[in-house]
C-alpha cells in the first residue's frame, strides 16, 4: 500500500507518494501550487518519467539487450518505491529493477528519487545506477503540473497566465502528432525575439505539447500577469521543456526533459532516439531541477 510523505523547511511544505515517487502537494503558506488531479482533466500530479519520455512508436523499440515494450513515459511511475533515507526537509525514494520491469526493460537498474526543500524551493533529483551486465541506454524527465491560476490569485483565468524566459529568443517547437510522436521536419514559431509567451488553451488546443530546446539559461516562469503569482523552474541538467495543458484544465505542466519522443526522422533503434544517453556497468549520474513557488 503507498504511503505519502511530506516534508517541510520554513513556509514551503511538499507531500510525496510512495507510488510512482511522485510529488502530490506543493505548498508555501499553506496555499497550493500542485495541480491535485482530476479524472475530468487529467488524474495525475507530477508523475516521474524514465526510462523513456512520451512515447515509443507503437509502444516498441529494438535495444542491444532485447526488445524494450513501454508505454507513454515509461514504467517507473507505475510501481512502489521505498523510502531510503528522510530527514524533516528531504525524502529519498528507491526503484529497483525486477523480472516484471525487465519484461518491460531489458535492463537492470536502481532508481533513487531525492525530493528536498529549503524553505522558498524544492529540489528535485534523479540518480540512475546501471546495476547489470550490459550498457544501459535511458532517459528520463519530470512532469509537475502547477494550479491555474494560482492561489491567492482572485480574478485571474488561465488567459492572465504567462511563460517569461530571462532574455528575449526565438522559440521554435517540433510538431506533436496524434500518437504523441514529434514532427522535427514540420517545426513551428511559438514567438520571436521575445521574453514571454501568452498562454491559452486555444494554444494547447492547437499545439497539444509545446516543446521547447535551448531555453535562455535554462529557466522559465510561469507568472499570473494580474496576482504576480506563479512557479519558476530552473532545469540545468535539462536540454528540453515540454509545455502542456489538456482541453480546459486549470493547470499548466511544465516539464523539464532530457529527451523526447520516438521522432519521425528516427528508427525503432532505443539506443538512437533523440536525448538517449549510455550508462556504464556500475556507473551512477544524477540530474536535478527545482521549483520556487511565489
Amino acid at each position: 500500500m503507498s504511503t505519502t510523505t511530506t516534508i517541510r523547511k520554513g513556509a514551503l511544505e511538499a507531500s510525496i507518494d510512495s507510488q510512482g515517487a511522485q510529488l502530490m502537494s506543493l505548498k508555501l503558506s499553506g496555499n497550493e501550487y500542485l495541480w491535485q488531479g482530476d479524472e475530468k482533466f487529467w488524474p495525475r500530479r507530477a508523475p516521474i518519467l524514465f526510462p523513456i519520455v512520451g512515447c515509443l512508436r507503437n509502444n516498441f523499440a529494438k535495444s542491444a539487450a532485447g526488445e524494450v515494450h513501454l508505454g507513454r513515459h515509461g514504467l517507473a511511475r507505475n510501481y512502489e518505491h521505498r523510502i531510503v533515507e528522510k530527514t524533516e526537509d528531504s525524502v529519498t525514494f528507491e526503484l529497483e529493477s525486477t523480472p516484471e520491469t525487465m519484461s518491460a526493460f531489458p535492463y537492470a537498474f536502481r532508481l533513487n528519487m531525492t525530493y528536498t526543500v529549503d524553505g522558498e524551493r524544492m529540489l528535485q533529483r534523479f540518480t540512475v545506477t546501471n546495476t547489470g551486465d550490459e550498457i544501459m541506454p535511458f532517459t528520463l524527465g519530470g512532469h509537475p503540473a502547477f494550479n491555474v491560476p494560482a492561489p491567492d490569485a482572485n480574478g485571474e483565468s488561465f488567459d492572465d497566465y504567462e511563460l517569461r524566459f530571462t532574455r528575449p529568443w526565438t522559440a521554435v517547437s517540433p510538431a506533436i502528432d496524434a500518437d504523441g510522436l514529434c514532427d522535427f521536419d514540420r517545426p513551428f514559431t511559438l514567438f520571436e525575439d521575445a521574453d514571454t509567451l501568452s498562454l491559452s488553451h486555444e494554444l494547447f488546443d492547437k499545439y497539444l505539447t509545446l516543446t521547447f530546446q535551448d531555453v535562455p539559461g535554462r529557466t522559465v516562469t510561469l507568472l499570473g500577469t494580474k496576482s504576480g503569482h506563479g512557479v519558476e523552474l530552473d532545469f540545468d541538467d535539462f536540454p528540453y521543456l515540454g509545455v502542456w495543458s489538456a482541453p480546459g484544465a486549470p493547470f499548466v505542466a511544465i516539464e523539464p526533459w532530457r529527451g523526447v519522443a520516438t521522432c519521425h526522422d528516427e528508427s525503432d533503434i532505443f539506443e538512437e532516439k533523440r536525448g538517449m544517453e549510455s550508462l556504464d556497468l556500475g556507473e551512477k549520474v544524477s540530474y536535478e531541477f527545482s521549483v520556487s513557488p511565489f
